[in-house]
């Protein structure tokens, strides 16, 4: 499975992207700002192609999208959450957007792990931003 994420907005507090798998438009995301030198719990990943495993989560108690080998960074999940504040450098999902901000986080959460699931079974998953 390829997802790919690609960031397009940009304020002093957050950048917001769009979130595809397969080609295909899936949901809207919330990351923390790009920034050239890291500041801990206030970065967004670097750009580049990641692996994607679903392993538990010890913050959340429950399996999650862990994006593997991210350069600087440890424990880089997909999960819910709706402004800047509850990313610490993850990546959070919505189903709606407006400035600073992503909406019905767990439903598109939901949607995601359901294709995640499925596709863990039979293929690796990747992950692309850029």
């Amino acid at each position: 499975m390829e997802i790919v994420l690609n960031r397009n907005t940009k304020t002093d507090k957050s950048t917001i992207g769009d979130l595809s798998i397969n080609g295909k438009f899936e949901c809207f995301t919330l990351e923390d700002v790009e920034r050239d030198k890291k500041v801990y719990g206030k970065t967004a990943i670097p750009k580049g192609r990641y692996e994607v495993t679903l392993t538990m989560s010890n913050r959340f108690k429950k399996v999650l999208p862990l994006i593997n080998n991210v350069p600087g960074f440890e424990g880089i999940r997909i999960h819910s959450g709706n402004t800047a504040e509850h990313t610490e450098g993850c990546v959070l999902l919505g189903i709606t957007k407006s400035t600073d901000f992503v909406g019905n986080s767990k439903m598109a959460m939901s949607r995601l792990m359901t294709k995640l699931e499925a596709a863990a079974k039979k293929e690796k998953i990747f992950i692309t931003i850029s």
